[in-house]
């Protein structure tokens, strides 16, 4: 698998009993680690004994301390070097399970960069090494809002699998290139297509399995082949232009919700991988985000644990459809 992450992150994660603003605060020191959604998706692809590639621009002015962090990190990192800093996200879990993350933007990118990084896509999937290509998070300052789109244009020039993970206006721009499946949460989706970025999502909310269903016609109609909607714990809508499923998801103990996203598309690949696809994959990648939840690692998933739950997962669609 290669995984396209053009803006990675070093972590600060800080734990507190609660986050008050305006007030002085005295957390133990942050846990200080490599991020970005790409990672997380190379975490899952390493539990299930798989070893991903992930190709990320490097800034130089943090270049050794990303190349000692990702050292850390069970992914083969291959660095686009740019000038500038490292994009840094500073993430508060309270002891309550509220999380809160400041994201910063990212080095900004030339046009000369980012050619500079196409061409090591290409490169990577010329290799011959890579089935699968997944693009995930958010682009940096300066990279046009076609750039996922144009990388899925060249991995289906060498014929691989396409996953886009991304929001906005990077995600828009990626439906209309025909990825082989898009898997935004519903408020992302719900930003691209309905206007409403800032939409919050209750899993208890009834009418969350058909909006999230209608947000998977509405992407496919778009242009992608696929879509799997999530929406957290109340399951994942899923299907092309001629059908459209609900997998809802079981209750688990929550740990740490950060990354269940990304966890969801490794367990994806990994179905793909064994030769399991259509709604037997979006199960497995529905169960392997909910073991996710579980780890205190973003990404952190028991394989084990993943398949016991897709068990309990199919379960729970076959009891849906025979409602």
């Amino acid at each position: 698998m290669l995984i396209a992450t053009p803006n990675i992150t070093v972590d600060r994660t800080v734990r507190l009993p609660e986050l008050r603003l305006g007030s002085v605060l005295r957390p133990p020191r942050p846990a200080v680690t490599a991020g970005g959604k790409g990672l997380n998706v190379g975490r899952v692809a390493a539990a299930f004994g798989r070893r991903a590639t992930l190709l990320a621009f490097e800034p130089d002015d943090d270049a050794v301390l990303i190349r000692r962090l990702f050292a850390a990190e069970p992914v083969d990192l291959v660095g686009v070097p740019v000038a500038g800093d490292v994009r840094v996200a500073t993430i508060y879990l309270e002891d309550s399970g509220r999380v809160t993350v400041l994201n910063e933007p990212g080095p900004e990118i030339s046009g000369e960069a980012w050619r500079r990084y196409e061409e090591a896509i290409a490169a990577e999937l010329a290799s011959g090494r890579h089935r699968t290509l997944v693009c995930s998070g958010s682009l940096p300052p300066g990279v046009p809002d076609d750039g996922y789109g144009r990388l899925v244009g060249i991995g289906h020039r060498f014929g691989v699998q396409v996953i886009v993970d991304a929001a906005r206006a990077a995600l828009a721009d990626a439906v209309a290139a025909g990825p082989d499946i898009v898997t935004p949460n519903l408020a992302e989706a719900a930003g691209v297509l309905w206007g409403h970025p800032d939409e919050e999502v209750h899993d208890g909310d009834p009418e969350v399995p058909e909006r999230a269903q209608r947000a998977v016609r509405e992407l496919c109609a778009r242009g992608a082949r696929s879509a799997a909607v999530t929406a957290g714990a109340a399951g994942t809508a899923y299907g092309d232009a001629a059908s459209v499923t609900w997998v809802p998801t079981v209750q688990v103990p929550v740990v740490n919700p950060i990354g269940a996203g990304d966890s969801f598309v490794g367990g994806l690949v990994e179905a793909w991988e064994t030769g399991v696809s259509g709604t037997a994959a979006i199960i497995f990648a529905v169960a392997t985000a909910t073991a996710s939840v579980e780890q205190e690692l973003a990404g952190g998933v028991d394989p084990a644990r993943a398949r016991e739950l897709a068990a309990l997962v199919a379960a729970a669609a076959e009891r849906r459809v025979g409602a």
